[in-house]
């Protein structure tokens, strides 16, 4: 599980549907988002919804993701993910034991994921299970414009040391979204930055990725002065 070398990461997007209404509104919304860029999957979450009004959501979001390219990962529901053919399911909370479950049930065919681990040791436990990835950070829930600094932390220790993918919860803002982009992440999760603002999230998609180039840009050249 432990990387043999460091090498510069240009992160890839995924997104929460967090923010997003039920309906054609909704669907919409993720469709002018997945016009923007690449986006490498999409995080459906329930955001409270009873079980009928998030399988409609989800039958709506599935495809439209899946059709653009993007893993459709379905959070914390695993009767939706069946039921709609989503790539993957994601559990959060850290339970370790609800990730156990879901690795034995979906994996190797689909993608399972998990979230909700505070400590490095409690990270290590559940990558022990050997999930696709693991998130630090809260779905849809940015407290401020910059990633938290506790999950800034725990993904850029985990990127340097651990083979496993990492997602890293950016905040609600794209003006502050280098630092996140910079933390070796191979992924960062939005949702307030690109759906916060209705109409503009195939725009808030193509900033995000041109902070990524830059990424990966100015880590080559570093690396070629060195």
């Amino acid at each position: 599980m432990t990387k043999p070398t460091v090498e510069i990461v240009r992160p890839r997007l995924v997104l929460a549907t967090t923010l997003l209404p039920d309906g054609d509104a909704g669907e919409r919304a993720l469709a002018r988002a997945l016009s923007g860029g690449d986006v490498a999957s999409v995080l459906i979450d329930p955001a409270g919804r009873g079980d009928a009004a998030f399988q409609d959501l989800a039958e709506r979001l599935v495809p439209l993701a899946q059709d653009a390219g993007a893993a459709a990962i379905i959070v914390d529901d695993t009767r939706c993910a069946g039921r709609v053919k989503a790539d993957g399911l994601h559990v959060r909370g850290g339970d370790l034991e609800a990730l156990g479950e879901a690795i034995a049930r979906f994996a190797p065919r689909q993608i399972v994921g998990a979230s909700g681990f505070a400590t490095r040791h409690e990270a290590l436990e559940a990558g022990e299970r050997m999930p696709d990835y693991i998130l630090f950070g809260e779905i849809g829930a940015e407290a401020g414009d910059a990633a938290d600094a506790a999950d800034l932390a725990l993904a850029s220790w985990w990127a340097d040391i651990v083979e496993l993918p990492v997602i890293l919860a950016g905040g609600a803002s794209l003006d502050t979204l280098e630092d996140a982009a910079n933390s070796g992440a191979e992924f960062i999760l939005l949702s307030r930055a690109v759906f916060g603002v209705q109409g503009q999230e195939a725009a808030a998609v193509a900033a995000a990725n041109a902070v990524f180039d830059a990424v990966l840009r100015n880590g080559a050249e570093g690396s070629a002065v060195a």
